[in-house]
């Protein structure tokens, strides 16, 4: 989606706020932020030599093929929250290693317990599980590559002010949503095929 279209789509769903992580970029969520007349958290989702961890409230790109100790490090030397998305999908090569995680998990602010592209119901209930055991804060991602994913699964929470307002206000959040159709990840890899040829 264009930056254009992720506001369009957000404002016809009636979204409130958006958390932005693509992929080893932050570009994409400072294009969506000079857009948009809702708040938008500038995050990413990066990519480590252990698996993927997640960047929120971020001032500048964090490079990625670092270890994950590592990265979390440079998350929060620019006082951004540090967390992991779907962190026991089964499915996924990207989730980071359990032995990983727990070593990390003193560190984090948040774990991702509800991912609506997560094809196990049981893989999101383990992260819940881990989270609450932890002492981390719960958060839910469409984990949209599409219009169609953009808010299937959100957090209902009081409107927030700056990072240590959003953490706060992010433990009384309520999950909603459903997770999406098992399809919705040939999309994706037609897409990345499509945008392979075009570069070819």
């Amino acid at each position: 989606m264009s930056p254009q279209e992720v506001v369009d789509v957000s404002l016809r769903r009636d979204l409130g706020a958006l958390a932005i992580t693509d992929h080893n970029t932050v570009a994409g969520a400072q294009a969506v932020q000079q857009l948009a007349p809702f708040p938008v958290v500038i995050g990413q989702e990066i990519s480590t030599s252990d698996g993927e961890i997640v960047g929120l409230f971020l001032e500048q790109e964090v490079p990625q093929d670092l270890s994950a100790n590592e990265t979390v490090r440079l998350i929060k030397e620019q006082g951004a929250l540090a967390g992991v998305p779907h962190p026991f999908d089964r499915l996924r090569r990207e989730s980071l290693d359990t032995e990983v995680l727990e070593g990390l998990a003193e560190r984090l602010d948040f774990l991702e317990v509800f991912n609506a592209r997560v094809t196990w119901p049981e893989d999101n209930r383990r992260a819940r599980e881990f989270a609450l055991c932890h002492g981390l804060a719960c958060t839910a991602g469409s984990d949209a590559h599409s219009g169609f994913e953009l808010g299937r699964v959100y957090l209902e929470m009081d409107r927030f002010d700056g990072r240590d307002d959003f953490l706060e206000r992010l433990r009384e959040g309520r999950i909603v949503g459903t997770r999406s159709p098992f399809w919705v990840h040939f999309c994706s890899i037609s897409a990345r095929a499509l945008r392979n040829l075009r570069r070819g």
